[in-house]
């Protein structure tokens, strides 16, 4: 067991990093790095780029390795406990190791392979809650063209797609009236907004697409008709034509049930991702597969309808899989991580490095 691996580990998720507030954790893990004797920067958004020599082998191309710093709420004052081999927080907060297991194996792979080709490694602000650090990283920096994305929760699956992405944020104006004195003059936001919503499929639309709203506020007094409403909505498909598609609709019927109440509503919309996916047969597929059959797991490739970092990455011509870390509930108070995991992937992504510098 790589008790220097876990020590560390437990050590990171006691820096509190939830997104946007990830800066400590940022310049912790760049000294981390500089330890290895790699480069580092942190480029003008914040995320971190660290650049290591070749090990054991000369004249390969560089290959990218990345994770992200940030973790979901309640991320602050994580306290984790060590029992019976599974490693979780007392209960209060979510345990970090989405993806903090993902930076603590990385770090320990780079320390102990005897042989690996040149590393790049980027390390991601606010992937929880958009994958901004990404869409915002100084590729300027980077040259490697093929990587893995350390932040899959299941070791027997590897990531090689991902969907499109349409956000709404949606801006509902009635006219506000006393509600009972003169509720007929008032135009009632929350009854506009609700009608759009019940008019909207939402939830599983097909196998690849589904849709949601998962925020609404308004409404100031019990006894006044609110004049205004807000709320977030959005819809995600692994095809973009049809992810595209749902989202004209979807404006269409919001506009339309509003309006036939005589309200007004603002519609700002957001593609935050395009669908993508790379071949089953592609060199990070091969490798990761190869890598997780060394430590005996027969991983197969698949899609999500979820995000991560690889979108963008391979939106940006860098050839991104994703491998898994090990962790289990994450974004959940019950979050945890089996060490015994934890050491399949720390060999998994050695092997990684070995066979990426052949």
């Amino acid at each position: 067991m790589s008790e220097r691996m876990i020590k560390q580990f437990t050590e990171m998720v006691q820096i509190d990093s939830e997104s946007s507030n990830e800066a400590n954790f940022i310049n912790y893990l760049e000294k981390e790095y500089q330890k290895l004797g790699a480069e580092t920067k942190q480029d003008n958004y914040g995320n971190l780029i660290a650049k290591l020599p070749a090990k054991g082998c000369e004249g390969k191309e560089p290959i990218l390795l990345s994770c992200h710093a940030d973790t979901v709420k309640p991320g602050i004052g994580i306290e984790p406990i060590i029992e019976n081999g599974v490693i979780r927080s007392k209960g209060e907060t979510i345990l970090g190791a989405d993806d903090k297991a993902g930076i603590a194996e990385m770090l320990e792979a780079l320390r102990i392979a005897e042989v690996r080709p040149p590393v790049e490694v980027a390390i991601s602000r606010e992937e929880e809650i958009g994958l901004f650090g990404v869409k915002n990283l100084d590729y300027s920096l980077l040259t490697a063209k093929k990587g893995f994305l350390l932040d899959n929760d299941t070791l027997d699956t590897i990531i090689i797609g991902g969907p499109s992405y349409y956000a709404f944020d949606v801006t509902v104006k009635g006219k506000s009236a006393h509600a009972g004195m003169e509720p007929e003059k008032g135009i009632n936001a929350i009854v506009a907004a609700s009608k759009a919503i019940v008019a909207l499929k939402l939830g599983r639309i097909d196998h690849e697409t589904t849709a949601n709203v998962g925020i609404i506020e308004g409404g100031i007094v019990r006894n006044g008709v609110p004049d205004r409403v807000v709320f977030k909505a959005e819809c995600r498909s692994l095809n973009h034509e049809k992810t595209a598609k749902l989202a004209d609709e979807m404006k269409a019927i919001m506009k339309r049930e509003v309006e036939a109440v005589g309200a007004k509503i603002e519609i700002d919309e957001n593609n935050l991702c395009k669908a993508v996916d790379i071949p089953e047969n592609s060199f990070t597929v091969e490798m990761a597969k190869k890598a997780l059959k060394s430590v005996g797991i027969d991983a197969k490739a698949t899609f999500m309808t979820g995000f991560t970092d690889a979108s963008i990455y391979n939106n940006m011509g860098i050839e991104m899989a994703v491998v898994g870390i090990g962790a289990r509930n994450e974004h959940a108070l019950d979050e945890h991580i089996y060490i015994n995991d934890m050491e399949k992937a720390l060999k998994m992504i050695v092997e990684l490095l070995r066979l990426s510098a052949q």
